[in-house]
């Protein structure tokens, strides 16, 4: 698995941890840095997790309105946690991110959908960051 596919997930950690507590994404993101701190072996997966939290904390009205205008008829409320947090880490990357194509921004999003998530959430998360990548 490359350092980004790692960092992504370290990412997906962060956000989802924090949406489910109900804490402030910056206030668990300095609780991942002091531990990420202690990890020296892990510090390239570290450094990309931690420009997707602060991309997302930077541009997260941005995000979340890109989302809840492509997620026909879902919004961010309904939606289960981990889909946001993957919906959020993916749109990040297509708008925010040149250096990762669209495509595998959206592929990337789409395997952690398949294996932290619903059976029917790849195919969800597939339609609207295609869509945030066609359109937004």
């Amino acid at each position: 698995m490359s350092a980004r596919s790692k960092a992504r997930k370290r990412a997906l950690d962060i956000l989802y941890q924090s949406d489910i507590r109900g804490d402030d994404l910056g206030v668990t993101l300095a609780a991942e840095a002091k531990r990420a701190a202690l990890e020296p072996a892990r510090e390239a997966s570290w450094l990309y997790a931690r420009e997707i939290i602060d991309g997302v904390i930077d541009n997260r009205d941005d995000i979340d309105e890109q989302i809840t205008t492509f997620a026909k008829d879902w919004s961010l409320a309904r939606m289960p946690a981990v889909d946001r947090a993957i919906l959020r880490l993916g749109v990040w990357e297509i708008v925010y991110n040149d250096a990762v194509p669209a495509a595998v921004a959206i592929d990337e999003a789409v395997e952690l959908a398949k294996e932290f998530s619903t059976d029917g959430s790849s195919a969800f998360v597939h339609g609207v960051l295609g869509r945030v990548a066609r359109l937004g």
